[in-house]
């Protein structure tokens, strides 16, 4: 009997490389999908007809019981979340709602579906914030300095305390910034290599940028989702940081991203615009440890920043060039 796993936020970047990753194990993939009135499926349109869609909403307890019950998943990726951090500001008790009591909601669901469903919370390098201690690992305090940042310490700890009280087998991965050509838009990464692709083919001449020199640990999201998956697979449940243990600073991602389409004046082509990007409170410096998952998981990071790069620009510049044909 093939295994089956239920993957809320299955349209997302993520969810897409995992359901991916899965299909390959040979599991049984469900997808957790909202009822919204324009249908964005475009991450998983091409394994859509090997996975299974079901509705619910990581606000209604019921949808989230009733998806557990008629699919009987033996594990739950809880990657389902509001999960940009700008946003987090304008939406604070909406993201408060999703990516915290959301958390609350899955976990009590399995309570009453069953307690041996395995959990993976998605958890975020966004918790540590102001970073105490370098680089962060998992015993390093968190400061979170977002709405967002702070509902996913509670669905972080929310993780732990049912773990503790319960017996679920529950896992958090403490995941730091982790790309890749199915990055939304608006994230600064994906808007670099987006518009570097378009000044490469004559379709726009400048990219607004906010501040740039904030550093961040960036990885590749398909790398990521394996280390998911390794958590749920052994013997005891416990929290992990992932993470490539390097950052770069937004500077550098955008001058490696000219390099690919062999521009070296970058700063002719950026139109900084801080005010326009500005955050109430800013997170300027994440590096993570990731020494426990390499030792306990045998997992670590095969993407370079470099390759990570150049994987985005290659792909928005081919996406860019099918939207003219």
């Amino acid at each position: 009997m093939a295994k089956k796993a239920l993957i809320t936020g299955i349209t997302g970047q993520d969810g897409s490389y995992l359901a991916e990753f899965l299909l390959k194990k040979g599991y049984k993939v469900y997808g957790l999908t909202r009822r919204t009135s324009t249908v964005n499926f475009e991450r998983i349109k091409h394994i859509e007809d090997q996975i299974e869609l079901i509705q619910g909403d990581l606000l209604d307890q019921g949808s989230l019981h009733d998806a557990l019950y008629t699919t009987q998943p033996e594990e739950v990726y809880n990657l389902g979340a509001q999960s940009f951090v700008k946003t987090s500001w304008n939406q604070p008790v909406l993201t408060g709602e999703v990516t915290a009591i959301g958390v609350t909601r899955m976990l009590e669901a399995i309570r009453a579906v069953n307690l041996k469903i395995k959990f993976y919370q998605a958890s975020s390098s966004e918790m540590f914030g102001k970073v105490t201690e370098t680089p962060q690992k998992e015993t390093t305090r968190f400061h979170p300095r977002s709405p967002y940042g702070v509902a996913k310490v509670y669905g972080h700890y929310i993780t732990v305390n049912y773990r503790e009280s319960y017996g679920i087998f529950a896992c958090s991965g403490i995941c730091f910034n982790h790309e890749s050509p199915r990055r939304g838009l608006e994230f600064v990464t994906r808007k670099i290599s987006h518009g570097v692709a378009r000044i490469s083919l004559g379709k726009q001449k400048k990219i607004e940028l906010g501040d740039l020199k904030p550093k961040r640990d960036w990885g590749f999201a398909g790398d990521y989702v394996e280390a998911m998956w390794h958590m749920l697979q052994q013997d005891e449940p416990d929290d992990y940081v992932i993470a490539t243990g390097e950052n770069h600073s937004v500077e550098e991602f955008v001058k490696l991203a000219f390099d690919v389409i062999g521009i070296k004046n970058w700063q002719d082509h950026v139109e900084p615009n801080k005010e326009a990007h500005m955050r109430p409170a800013e997170v300027d410096y994440l590096v993570g440890d990731y020494s426990k998952a390499k030792k306990v998981l045998g997992w670590e990071p095969k993407t370079s920043f470099k390759e990570l790069v150049r994987m985005m620009v290659e792909a928005d510049i081919e996406m860019e060039k099918k939207n003219h044909s």
